[in-house]
């Protein structure tokens, strides 16, 4: 099942993550919400980090601490 917050406008928002090569070729992961359920979703916050939201109401990921 994957990670779903609900925002202050009581908009559902789901967790993503994918894995792509940066320019120095390292993988690196990108983690994203989508109002739609796809293939990368994932079931939980990554570690280290929390939900916050934007002025707008769209949620993002901060590195805790």
């Amino acid at each position: 099942m994957a990670y779903k917050h609900t925002n202050s406008k009581g908009q559902d928002y789901y967790l993503h993550a994918q894995t792509r090569p940066s320019k120095s070729g390292k993988p690196r992961t990108l983690y994203f919400f989508s109002k739609e359920i796809k293939d990368s979703a994932i079931d939980a916050v990554p570690a280290g980090y929390t939900v916050a939201e934007m002025a707008t109401g769209l949620p993002v990921l901060k590195k805790a601490g």
